[in-house]
Protein backbone atom coordinates (compact mmCIF):
# COMPACT_ATOMS: atom_id res chain seq x y z
CA UNK A 1 0.00 0.00 0.00
CA UNK A 2 1.37 3.46 -1.53
CA UNK A 3 1.06 6.12 1.24
CA UNK A 4 0.93 9.15 -0.91
CA UNK A 5 1.02 13.07 1.17
CA UNK A 6 -0.75 15.66 -0.31
CA UNK A 7 1.86 18.86 -0.88
CA UNK A 8 -0.65 21.96 0.56
CA UNK A 9 1.01 25.04 -1.44
CA UNK A 10 2.09 27.55 1.53
CA UNK A 11 0.05 30.75 1.72
CA UNK A 12 1.96 34.28 1.24
CA UNK A 13 1.97 35.32 5.01
CA UNK A 14 -0.05 37.92 6.24
CA UNK A 15 0.54 41.94 6.13
CA UNK A 16 1.28 41.94 10.14
CA UNK A 17 4.15 38.95 9.62
CA UNK A 18 5.42 40.80 6.48
CA UNK A 19 5.73 43.92 8.90
CA UNK A 20 7.92 42.43 11.77
CA UNK A 21 9.87 40.94 8.84
CA UNK A 22 10.82 43.73 7.72
CA UNK A 23 11.78 45.27 11.14
CA UNK A 24 14.60 42.91 11.00
CA UNK A 25 15.30 43.53 7.13
CA UNK A 26 15.84 47.80 8.34
CA UNK A 27 17.96 46.85 11.75
CA UNK A 28 20.42 44.91 9.35
CA UNK A 29 20.12 47.56 6.86
CA UNK A 30 20.93 50.09 9.39
CA UNK A 31 23.37 48.18 11.18
CA UNK A 32 25.43 48.12 7.26
CA UNK A 33 24.80 51.80 7.17
CA UNK A 34 26.26 52.41 10.46
CA UNK A 35 29.59 50.78 9.70
CA UNK A 36 29.42 52.47 6.46
CA UNK A 37 29.06 56.22 7.78
CA UNK A 38 31.35 55.42 10.15
CA UNK A 39 33.90 54.91 7.35
CA UNK A 40 33.11 57.75 5.42
CA UNK A 41 34.98 61.47 5.41
CA UNK A 42 36.97 63.87 4.63
CA UNK A 43 40.01 61.46 6.18
CA UNK A 44 40.79 57.95 4.68
CA UNK A 45 39.88 56.12 7.64
CA UNK A 46 38.60 52.51 6.95
CA UNK A 47 36.30 50.03 7.55
CA UNK A 48 38.71 47.73 8.56
CA UNK A 49 40.36 50.20 10.49
CA UNK A 50 37.13 51.24 11.89
CA UNK A 51 36.28 47.56 13.31
CA UNK A 52 39.59 47.46 14.77
CA UNK A 53 38.81 50.54 16.78
CA UNK A 54 35.46 49.39 17.65
CA UNK A 55 36.82 45.60 18.53
CA UNK A 56 40.44 46.30 19.92
CA UNK A 57 42.30 44.73 17.30
CA UNK A 58 45.50 45.84 15.92
CA UNK A 59 46.50 49.02 16.86
CA UNK A 60 44.77 52.32 15.39
CA UNK A 61 46.28 55.76 15.05
CA UNK A 62 45.62 58.14 17.04
CA UNK A 63 44.53 60.47 14.48
CA UNK A 64 41.83 57.53 13.38
CA UNK A 65 40.77 57.73 16.93
CA UNK A 66 40.51 60.67 17.55
CA UNK A 67 37.98 60.84 14.22
CA UNK A 68 36.29 57.72 15.23
CA UNK A 69 35.35 58.77 18.72
CA UNK A 70 34.92 62.35 18.62
CA UNK A 71 33.48 63.26 15.57
CA UNK A 72 32.13 60.14 13.48
CA UNK A 73 30.32 58.15 16.35
CA UNK A 74 29.20 61.13 17.79
CA UNK A 75 27.98 62.05 14.18
CA UNK A 76 26.59 58.57 13.68
CA UNK A 77 24.69 58.77 17.07
CA UNK A 78 22.77 61.94 16.84
CA UNK A 79 21.93 60.62 12.82
CA UNK A 80 20.35 57.58 14.43
CA UNK A 81 18.25 59.44 17.38
CA UNK A 82 17.31 62.65 15.12
CA UNK A 83 16.66 60.56 11.63
CA UNK A 84 14.03 58.41 14.24
CA UNK A 85 12.61 61.26 16.04
CA UNK A 86 11.77 62.78 12.36
CA UNK A 87 10.18 59.93 11.35
CA UNK A 88 7.99 58.72 14.18
CA UNK A 89 7.37 62.62 14.86
CA UNK A 90 5.37 62.18 11.02
CA UNK A 91 4.08 58.69 11.97
CA UNK A 92 2.55 60.37 15.24
CA UNK A 93 1.05 63.62 13.68
CA UNK A 94 -0.71 61.45 10.62
CA UNK A 95 -2.28 59.31 12.84
CA UNK A 96 -3.32 62.27 15.09
CA UNK A 97 -4.57 64.44 12.22
CA UNK A 98 -5.64 60.76 10.41
CA UNK A 99 -3.95 62.56 7.11
CA UNK A 100 -0.77 61.68 5.48
CA UNK A 101 0.20 64.89 4.38
CA UNK A 102 1.11 65.79 8.36
CA UNK A 103 4.29 66.09 8.86
CA UNK A 104 7.10 68.12 11.50
CA UNK A 105 8.75 69.93 9.03
CA UNK A 106 5.69 71.04 6.33
CA UNK A 107 2.86 71.66 9.00
CA UNK A 108 5.63 74.23 10.85
CA UNK A 109 6.30 72.13 14.54
CA UNK A 110 10.23 72.12 13.41
CA UNK A 111 9.55 75.68 13.05
CA UNK A 112 8.39 76.46 16.46
CA UNK A 113 11.05 74.27 17.66
CA UNK A 114 13.37 76.05 15.88
CA UNK A 115 12.67 79.05 17.04
CA UNK A 116 12.62 78.22 20.66
CA UNK A 117 16.05 77.11 20.61
CA UNK A 118 17.05 80.09 18.65
CA UNK A 119 15.37 82.44 21.25
CA UNK A 120 17.14 80.57 23.95
CA UNK A 121 20.42 80.95 21.54
CA UNK A 122 20.26 84.66 21.60
CA UNK A 123 18.13 85.66 24.85
CA UNK A 124 19.35 83.12 27.15
CA UNK A 125 22.16 85.48 28.53
CA UNK A 126 18.62 87.57 30.03
CA UNK A 127 17.90 84.74 32.03
CA UNK A 128 18.53 84.35 35.75
CA UNK A 129 22.05 82.85 36.52
CA UNK A 130 20.36 80.19 38.65
CA UNK A 131 18.25 78.76 36.02
CA UNK A 132 21.47 79.38 33.30
CA UNK A 133 22.99 76.78 35.69
CA UNK A 134 20.43 74.80 36.24
CA UNK A 135 19.73 73.99 32.91
CA UNK A 136 23.16 73.97 31.42
CA UNK A 137 23.51 72.23 28.34
CA UNK A 138 19.81 71.36 28.71
CA UNK A 139 18.67 74.92 27.60
CA UNK A 140 18.20 74.73 23.97
CA UNK A 141 16.43 71.04 24.14
CA UNK A 142 13.99 72.64 26.43
CA UNK A 143 13.51 75.55 24.55
CA UNK A 144 13.43 73.90 21.40
CA UNK A 145 10.92 71.41 23.11
CA UNK A 146 8.33 74.11 24.29
CA UNK A 147 8.79 75.77 20.42
CA UNK A 148 7.69 72.83 18.92
CA UNK A 149 4.78 71.19 21.91
CA UNK A 150 3.22 74.91 21.52
CA UNK A 151 3.37 75.02 17.91
CA UNK A 152 1.60 71.36 17.76
CA UNK A 153 -1.22 72.68 20.20
CA UNK A 154 -1.98 75.27 18.11
CA UNK A 155 -2.06 73.93 15.18
CA UNK A 156 -4.83 71.18 16.54
CA UNK A 157 -6.65 73.61 18.44
CA UNK A 158 -6.88 75.71 14.64
CA UNK A 159 -7.03 72.67 12.15
CA UNK A 160 -9.83 70.53 14.14
CA UNK A 161 -13.42 71.44 14.67
CA UNK A 162 -15.69 68.95 16.23
CA UNK A 163 -13.35 65.45 15.83
CA UNK A 164 -12.74 66.42 12.52
CA UNK A 165 -9.51 67.95 11.01
CA UNK A 166 -9.45 70.10 7.90
CA UNK A 167 -6.66 69.35 5.56
CA UNK A 168 -6.48 72.22 3.94
CA UNK A 169 -6.98 74.16 7.16
CA UNK A 170 -3.86 72.32 8.73
CA UNK A 171 -1.61 73.17 5.59
CA UNK A 172 -2.66 77.02 5.71
CA UNK A 173 -2.25 77.27 9.25
CA UNK A 174 0.93 75.64 9.18
CA UNK A 175 2.16 77.99 6.35
CA UNK A 176 1.48 80.80 8.84
CA UNK A 177 2.97 78.95 11.51
CA UNK A 178 6.39 78.31 9.94
CA UNK A 179 6.27 82.15 8.32
CA UNK A 180 5.43 83.72 12.10
CA UNK A 181 8.59 81.32 13.13
CA UNK A 182 10.95 82.99 10.12
CA UNK A 183 9.62 86.24 11.11
CA UNK A 184 10.86 86.09 14.32
CA UNK A 185 14.24 84.10 13.84
CA UNK A 186 15.05 86.54 11.47
CA UNK A 187 14.25 89.27 14.30
CA UNK A 188 16.70 86.95 16.56
CA UNK A 189 19.52 86.93 13.57
CA UNK A 190 19.26 90.74 13.54
CA UNK A 191 20.15 91.14 17.21
CA UNK A 192 22.15 88.90 17.69
CA UNK A 193 25.67 89.29 17.88
CA UNK A 194 28.69 87.82 16.05
CA UNK A 195 29.24 84.43 18.24
CA UNK A 196 25.62 83.90 17.93
CA UNK A 197 25.27 84.87 14.48
CA UNK A 198 27.98 82.03 13.75
CA UNK A 199 26.13 79.41 16.01
CA UNK A 200 22.31 80.21 14.13
CA UNK A 201 23.84 79.90 11.06
CA UNK A 202 23.97 75.75 11.73
CA UNK A 203 19.96 76.30 11.41
CA UNK A 204 19.79 77.09 8.17
CA UNK A 205 19.65 73.92 6.01
CA UNK A 206 20.18 71.41 9.19
CA UNK A 207 23.76 69.53 9.44
CA UNK A 208 24.82 67.18 11.79
CA UNK A 209 28.46 68.57 11.71
CA UNK A 210 28.31 70.04 15.12
CA UNK A 211 27.71 66.48 16.43
CA UNK A 212 29.16 66.25 19.81
CA UNK A 213 28.70 64.03 22.84
CA UNK A 214 28.04 66.94 25.16
CA UNK A 215 25.14 67.84 22.89
CA UNK A 216 23.85 64.36 22.65
CA UNK A 217 24.20 64.04 25.97
CA UNK A 218 21.71 66.65 26.71
CA UNK A 219 19.64 66.16 23.56
CA UNK A 220 19.13 62.27 23.36
CA UNK A 221 17.11 61.73 26.58
CA UNK A 222 14.51 63.81 25.82
CA UNK A 223 14.93 62.06 22.27
CA UNK A 224 14.49 59.03 23.86
CA UNK A 225 11.74 59.42 25.87
CA UNK A 226 9.36 60.78 23.35
CA UNK A 227 10.11 57.31 21.34
CA UNK A 228 9.83 54.70 24.16
CA UNK A 229 6.54 56.24 24.84
CA UNK A 230 5.21 55.77 21.20
CA UNK A 231 4.34 51.61 21.33
CA UNK A 232 2.03 52.81 24.20
CA UNK A 233 -0.24 55.01 21.64
CA UNK A 234 -0.15 52.42 18.71
CA UNK A 235 -3.48 50.54 19.55
CA UNK A 236 -4.95 54.38 20.14
CA UNK A 237 -3.81 55.76 17.04
CA UNK A 238 -5.30 52.41 14.79
CA UNK A 239 -8.73 53.15 16.86
CA UNK A 240 -8.29 56.88 15.75
CA UNK A 241 -8.06 56.32 12.04
CA UNK A 242 -11.90 55.01 12.35
CA UNK A 243 -12.73 58.27 13.95
CA UNK A 244 -12.92 60.05 17.65
CA UNK A 245 -15.98 58.59 18.24
CA UNK A 246 -15.59 54.98 16.99
CA UNK A 247 -12.61 54.91 19.05
CA UNK A 248 -14.45 55.99 22.44
CA UNK A 249 -16.93 53.61 21.81
CA UNK A 250 -14.08 50.63 21.10
CA UNK A 251 -12.82 51.70 25.00
CA UNK A 252 -9.33 54.04 23.63
CA UNK A 253 -9.18 56.86 26.04
CA UNK A 254 -8.93 59.56 22.65
CA UNK A 255 -8.21 62.85 24.93
CA UNK A 256 -4.86 60.98 26.65
CA UNK A 257 -3.63 59.17 23.33
CA UNK A 258 -3.90 63.13 21.60
CA UNK A 259 -1.99 64.07 24.32
CA UNK A 260 0.36 61.12 24.18
CA UNK A 261 0.93 62.13 20.87
CA UNK A 262 1.33 66.08 21.09
CA UNK A 263 4.02 65.50 24.09
CA UNK A 264 6.03 62.70 22.04
CA UNK A 265 5.95 64.73 18.55
CA UNK A 266 6.89 67.98 20.91
CA UNK A 267 9.69 65.78 22.56
CA UNK A 268 11.38 64.31 19.82
CA UNK A 269 11.16 67.07 17.37
CA UNK A 270 11.71 69.51 19.47
CA UNK A 271 14.97 67.99 20.51
CA UNK A 272 15.74 66.76 17.38
CA UNK A 273 16.00 70.24 15.72
CA UNK A 274 18.07 71.91 19.19
CA UNK A 275 20.73 69.75 17.95
CA UNK A 276 20.84 69.04 13.57
CA UNK A 277 18.76 71.88 12.62
CA UNK A 278 15.87 71.86 10.05
CA UNK A 279 15.43 68.93 8.35
CA UNK A 280 12.46 68.58 6.56
CA UNK A 281 10.41 65.47 4.73
CA UNK A 282 11.93 62.27 6.45
CA UNK A 283 8.61 62.67 8.61
CA UNK A 284 6.29 62.19 5.35
CA UNK A 285 8.51 60.43 3.00
CA UNK A 286 9.55 57.64 5.13
CA UNK A 287 5.89 56.56 6.82
CA UNK A 288 4.28 56.88 3.42
CA UNK A 289 6.46 54.42 1.70
CA UNK A 290 6.31 51.95 4.82
CA UNK A 291 2.55 51.87 4.57
CA UNK A 292 2.84 51.13 0.60
CA UNK A 293 4.85 47.95 1.99
CA UNK A 294 3.17 47.14 4.91
CA UNK A 295 -0.19 48.85 5.66
CA UNK A 296 -1.20 51.46 7.93
CA UNK A 297 -0.97 49.05 11.48
CA UNK A 298 0.57 51.55 13.87
CA UNK A 299 2.04 48.60 16.10
CA UNK A 300 4.75 47.61 13.10
CA UNK A 301 4.76 51.06 11.71
CA UNK A 302 6.39 53.00 14.40
CA UNK A 303 9.72 51.02 15.03
CA UNK A 304 9.70 50.16 11.57
CA UNK A 305 9.47 54.57 11.20
CA UNK A 306 12.74 54.53 13.46
CA UNK A 307 14.62 52.44 11.82
CA UNK A 308 14.06 53.66 8.50
CA UNK A 309 14.35 56.97 9.24
CA UNK A 310 17.69 56.38 10.54
CA UNK A 311 18.62 54.79 7.77
CA UNK A 312 17.86 57.93 5.32
CA UNK A 313 19.15 60.22 7.58
CA UNK A 314 22.14 58.44 8.33
CA UNK A 315 22.54 57.95 4.38
CA UNK A 316 22.02 62.06 3.44
CA UNK A 317 25.02 62.61 5.69
CA UNK A 318 27.19 60.08 3.84
CA UNK A 319 25.96 62.09 0.82
CA UNK A 320 26.18 65.58 2.19
CA UNK A 321 29.64 64.69 3.19
CA UNK A 322 31.26 63.16 -0.22
CA UNK A 323 29.01 64.64 -3.09
CA UNK A 324 30.72 68.13 -2.53
CA UNK A 325 34.40 66.68 -0.89
CA UNK A 326 36.14 68.06 1.13
CA UNK A 327 33.51 70.52 2.03
CA UNK A 328 29.99 69.30 3.23
CA UNK A 329 26.40 70.07 1.67
CA UNK A 330 23.75 70.65 4.35
CA UNK A 331 21.39 67.70 4.80
CA UNK A 332 18.30 69.72 4.54
CA UNK A 333 19.28 70.57 0.84
CA UNK A 334 19.62 66.31 0.16
CA UNK A 335 16.49 65.45 1.81
CA UNK A 336 14.47 68.28 0.12
CA UNK A 337 15.74 67.46 -3.33
CA UNK A 338 14.70 63.40 -2.70
CA UNK A 339 11.54 63.97 -0.55
CA UNK A 340 9.86 67.39 -2.55
CA UNK A 341 8.75 65.15 -5.44
CA UNK A 342 7.44 62.21 -3.20
CA UNK A 343 5.83 64.82 -1.42
CA UNK A 344 3.95 66.19 -4.22
CA UNK A 345 3.41 62.89 -5.68
CA UNK A 346 1.40 62.21 -2.52
CA UNK A 347 -0.22 65.27 -2.78
CA UNK A 348 -1.53 64.66 -6.26
CA UNK A 349 -2.48 61.11 -5.43
CA UNK A 350 -4.96 62.34 -2.76
CA UNK A 351 -5.91 65.87 -3.79
CA UNK A 352 -9.30 64.32 -5.07
CA UNK A 353 -10.06 62.94 -1.61
CA UNK A 354 -8.80 65.19 0.41
CA UNK A 355 -11.01 68.03 -1.77
CA UNK A 356 -8.18 70.42 -2.26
Amino acid sequence: MTLTVDVVPVRPRNRVERAYRLTAVLAFGLLLVSFASLSVGATDTSLSGVLQGLWGGAPVSQVDQIVLLNIRLPRLVMGLLVGAALAVSGVLMQGLFRNPLADPGIVGVSSGAGLGAILAIVLGGFLPLALQSFLGAWLVPVAAFFGAWGTTLLLYAVATRRGQTSVATMLLAGIAIGALGGALAGLMIYIADDAQLRELNFWGLGSLAGATWAKLAAAAPVIVLGLVATPYLARGLNALSLGEAAAAHMGVSVQRVKNGAILSVAAATGAAVAVSGGIGFIGIVVPHLLRLATGPDHRPLLPNAALLGAIVLIGADMISRVIVAPSELPIGIITAVLGAPVFLYILLKSKRSMGL
